[in-house]
């Protein structure tokens, strides 16, 4: 069971990045799949997850900028992030949720810096 992120990275302001986040293990199947954030003296949020189905949920701070989705057949969630701010800098985490594991898994995370 691992949760492996990529795509993080140094962008300017206004620019975008793409996270992708690989979930190994049958266990993630049918789980929904979600990207969190943590900025440096902050506690960790949430940015956006997804449902197996499709359906999605974003924090408003993201909303019209971010878009989430998902290959299920690949088991692998994304996070295409569009006009960045230097507020979106933080390290990115992905998680997974099946119904029967409490507190669900996280992945290691990935830096994503924005300059202004």
């Amino acid at each position: 069971v691992q949760l492996q992120a990529s795509g993080g990275g140094l962008v300017q302001a206004g620019g975008s990045l793409r996270l992708s986040c690989a979930a190994s293990g049958s266990i993630f199947r049918f789980a929904p799949l979600g990207w969190y954030r943590q900025a440096p003296g902050k506690q960790r949020e949430l940015v956006a997850t997804i449902t197996f189905g499709g359906n999605t949920n974003y924090a408003d701070s993201v909303k019209g900028r971010f878009t989430i989705s998902r290959d299920n057949a690949k088991n692998t969630v994304y996070l295409q992030m569009n006009s960045l701010k230097p507020e979106d800098t933080a390290v990115y985490y992905c998680k997974g949720s099946p119904s029967n594991v409490a507190g669900g898994y996280w992945g290691q995370g990935t830096q994503v810096t924005v300059s202004s």
